[in-house]
């Protein structure tokens, strides 16, 4: 087994965070931000690249950060080492409400699809790269879910997701159809493309985009409700502009009772 074999316990409902517990010399990777806490005799290293074995190399290492950089992730991450003997653990939370879900790499084929940000740690030894679509729809059209991660490894490795996650086994040629932005991953072995939802109507009035992503079996998808994009637009278009009086959801009002009070600006 290349990568490290690590011991883990999830806590919490909807505001999650995964408890890993390391034997001497093990280790877990992360991204920056995930860090909640650690246990005194565990060494923590900022390195660039993820420090697999796909990742040696000075040149292989400029290149996986450059790839990294176009998922809006850092060139960097961080590796907490036990470096002490006996059991100690380290703690990643989850950075907004939803679930944390484990997959391991080795009942997965050694590869795992995700969405780019969705990565939150694994187990040392496992890669994390950059899932490039080969159609020129899913690069013209997929908006969120056009740039993927890949996990590649024979270790753990953990994502997460907004709200509430579904979990689906697609029989081979089944098929499912996503809002891009809803995807949290899939099994290497889903087909996933970009489809026109059609229709002028739905197009001009819809409101949910003019594609969706379609992902045909076989394999494992997983589905979040809640992807943190829709959840920051909700909260800027609900938020008070330019310094204004905030208004309550429920004015009967609304836009003109800013006419009337003379706040409405142009």
């Amino acid at each position: 087994m290349e990568s490290h074999e690590i011991d883990y316990q999830i806590f919490g409902e909807e505001m999650q965070y995964v408890e890993i517990e390391l034997d001497p010399q093990e280790g877990v990777i992360a991204e920056a931000g995930t860090f909640m806490m650690m246990e005194d005799g565990i060494n923590m290293e900022t390195i660039f690249g993820d420090g697999s074995k796909n990742d040696t190399g000075l040149l292989n290492k400029i290149f996986g950060a450059g790839k990294r950089l176009l998922t809006g992730e850092s060139m960097f991450m961080t590796v907490y080492y036990n470096t002490v003997m006996g059991k100690k653990r380290v703690s990643f939370a989850s950075p907004y409400p939803g679930k944390i879900i484990p997959i391991d790499l080795s009942k997965n084929g050694g590869r795992f699809i995700c969405q780019k940000d969705a990565f939150l740690c694994a187990a040392k030894g496992v890669s994390i790269g950059v899932e490039f679509s080969r159609k020129l729809g899913r690069g013209l059209f997929g908006g969120e879910g056009f740039i993927m991660q890949r996990l590649d490894g024979d270790g753990m490795a953990f994502v997460h997701a907004g709200g509430t996650t579904f979990k689906k086994e697609l029989h081979p040629g089944e098929k499912l159809k996503v809002d891009t932005g809803c995807i949290i991953g899939f099994d290497h072995t889903v087909n996933y493309d970009i489809e026109f939802i059609g229709g002028i109507k739905n197009t001009l009035f819809g409101g949910e985009g003019v594609f969706f992503a379609t992902l045909t079996g076989p394999g494992t998808v997983y589905v979040q409700s809640l992807p943190f994009s829709r959840l920051a637009k909700r909260v800027w278009a609900a938020a008070p502009q330019g310094g204004g009086k905030e208004k309550g959801e429920g004015s009967i009002l609304g836009g003109l009772g800013d006419l009337i009070d003379g706040d409405n600006r142009f």
